[in-house]
């Protein structure tokens, strides 16, 4: 029997037990899903052996950590120097990052040109990477300068929050996303007013936490803006992720993955 778990810190929360294991069931393979509470990335590798799996999902906060531990890393994980996504090769530990695919999904058909990315940890990169590819402008904004120095180092326009603040009313963004933690505290990720600055000249607010109500998208729902959450984003990574796992197409995983995941909303 394989082993699949998902790393993070919360965990709970996390559905993807539930997707995989679903869809593991219903192509006859013999395998099970799992969570687990990953309090830090430190002695990752040996836990990841010693707990004989095949592969995993890597959630907040280790997605950048765990990249520096692969043997390996391919597609636009390179790029974005951080992985949601790992398998075992034999003795190795082969690296990807399936957010980036999974969340571009969400959005492709919206007539994005310019977006704002608050945040700069691993889903943030992804989120940037992947929006550049497909030619949509991209500012980033963090509480601190440290972590802005990955996307200032590619060229991409930064803010602290605290800059944000200043220019937020002369600014106009056709999507906004929260790629931190904010919404899993249950707080914003920026002060009120700026948000509401902001919202007033965009058209779409995207939020990464799924399956609880939050503040970043309520707010965003006051000001008449189209709210999306992470579910579909989590669907999308999910049947990218399992088709790493156990090398099969994602049209033989997307059926069922769709199917589980229409009945846990």
């Amino acid at each position: 029997m394989e082993l699949f778990a998902v790393f993070g810190n919360p965990i709970s929360h996390s559905k993807s037990p539930i997707l995989h294991n679903y869809t593991l069931y219903k192509l006859g393979i013999d395998a099970r899903y799992t969570r687990y509470l990953l309090q830090s990335s430190e002695n990752f590798r040996d836990l990841f052996f010693s707990l004989g799996l095949n592969g995993a999902n890597i959630t907040l906060p280790h997605k950048e950590n765990i990249a520096n531990i692969c043997d390996e890393i391919r597609g636009i994980a390179q790029k974005i120097g951080a992985v949601n996504t790992i398998v075992r090769e034999n003795d190795k530990i082969i690296g990807y990052n399936t957010d980036a695919t999974g969340f571009y999904k969400n959005i492709e058909n919206k007539n994005i040109q310019n977006a704002l990315v608050l945040g700069a940890g691993g889903s943030a990169r992804a989120i940037a990477m992947i929006l550049r590819e497909h030619n949509i402008n991209v500012v980033i904004a963090n509480r601190s300068k440290e972590k802005l120095v990955f996307f200032s180092d590619r060229c991409f326009k930064t803010y602290t929050n605290d800059d944000l603040k200043k220019i937020a009313k002369h600014n106009k963004f056709d999507i906004i996303i929260n790629a931190t933690s904010s919404s899993i505290n249950n707080t914003l990720p920026l002060e009120y007013e700026t948000l509401e600055l902001l919202f007033k000249n965009s058209n779409i607010a995207f939020d990464l936490i799924y399956g609880k109500k939050c503040k970043f998208l309520e707010l965003a729902k006051e000001n008449d803006l189209e709210s999306i959450d992470g579910s579909k984003m989590l669907l999308y990574q999910a049947i990218s992720a399992l088709s790493l796992f156990i090398n099969t197409d994602e049209e033989n995983i997307k059926p069922h993955m769709e199917y589980i995941y229409k009945i846990i909303q």
